[in-house]
C-alpha cells in the first residue's frame, strides 16, 4: 500500500489576493509596530524646537510639525536625514548638512526617550496576517529605513516571525537608495530568494506606496492607520493598488469583528 502524498500547505486562511503571490515585504512602523505615533511625536518636538529658534522669514511657514499631515508629507518611511532635509526645505528654512544633521540628532534623541518610556506593541492584525503567511508557507521580510527596526520588532515580540530584516543599518552598509526609491524592499526579496514580480508589498507611506510600486512589485499593498479624509486616496495615488485599515482584512474572512 502506497502511502498517501503530502498535501501541499493550504492558503485557504489568505485572503484570495494573496493567494498566488510567493512573498510579502512588510515595512515595520506603522504597519507591523504601532510605533509610527513615537517617530511622530519626535519629530514634532525636534521640529517645533528648531522652528521657534530658527523661525522662517514667511510667517506662514511658522506653524508648528503637524504630526498626520507633514509627518507624511515629509518624513515617513524615509530616512532620518532625507526626513529632517525634506521638512526643512518645504518650510524654506537652512539644510545644510550640519544643520539637518542636528535636527536628526535631536529627533533619535527624543524617540529613543519615548521608545524606552512607552514601549511598542504589534498590530493585532498584522500579527495575524504574518502567522497565516507562516503556516501557509509565504516567505517574510521586514524592511525599513529605521536603525530601530530590529529593537523594535524584538520588544513587540514578533521578530521570530520574520525570515530576513533590512533594515536602516544594512541599507547604509549596503549603500542602498532611500525611498521613494525600491532598494530596501529589492534587497528583501533578494534575501528570500523571490523576484519582485511575484511578490508584495504592505506600507504605510507615501514614500513606501511608491517604492513597491517602483520596484516592480506584483502587489502594493497600502496601510491606513489614520483613516483620514484622504489618506487611503493618497496612498492610491502614490502607487497602492488597494488599501486597507487593518491588514486582518488581507486574512480569509477579514478583520476580526
Amino acid at each position: 500500500m502506497h502511502p498517501s502524498p503530502i498535501p501541499d500547505r493550504s492558503r485557504d486562511a489568505l485572503a484570495p489576493v494573496l493567494r498566488d503571490l510567493d512573498a510579502v515585504v512588510f515595512d515595520t512602523d506603522g504597519v507591523i509596530t504601532d510605533s509610527a505615533r513615537l517617530h511622530a511625536a519626535a519629530w514634532k518636538s525636534a521640529f517645533d524646537a528648531h522652528l521657534l529658534a530658527h523661525p522662517p522669514e514667511d510667517p506662514d511657514r511658522r506653524r508648528p510639525f503637524d504630526e498626520h499631515d507633514d509627518y507624511l508629507r515629509h518624513v515617513d518611511g524615509k530616512s532620518r536625514l532625507d526626513g529632517a532635509e525634506a521638512f526643512l526645505a518645504a518650510r524654506g528654512i537652512e539644510t545644510s548638512a550640519e544643520t539637518v544633521r542636528a535636527v536628526a540628532a535631536d529627533k533619535e534623541r527624543l524617540f529613543t526617550e519615548r521608545l524606552r518610556e512607552q514601549g511598542v506593541d504589534a498590530y493585532p492584525g498584522t500579527v495575524r496576517l504574518v502567522k497565516a503567511l507562516h503556516e501557509a508557507g509565504v516567505p517574510r521580510a521586514a524592511a525599513s529605513a529605521s536603525r530601530h527596526a530590529g529593537e523594535l520588532l524584538s520588544r513587540a515580540g514578533v521578530l521570530d516571525l520574520f525570515d530576513t530584516l533590512v533594515d536602516g543599518g544594512e541599507a547604509a552598509r549596503l549603500g542602498l537608495a532611500g525611498k521613494p526609491a525600491p532598494d530596501l524592499f529589492l534587497e528583501a526579496v533578494r534575501r528570500l530568494g523571490v523576484p519582485a514580480g511575484r511578490a508584495v508589498v504592505v506600507e504605510d507611506a507615501l514614500a513606501g506606496v511608491a517604492a513597491g510600486r517602483r520596484g516592480g512589485f506584483a502587489l502594493v499593498v497600502g496601510v491606513d492607520r489614520a483613516a483620514g479624509a484622504d489618506t487611503g486616496a493618497r496612498l492610491l495615488r502614490h502607487g497602492a493598488d488597494l488599501v486597507v485599515r487593518d491588514l486582518g482584512e488581507l486574512c480569509a474572512g477579514g478583520a476580526p469583528k
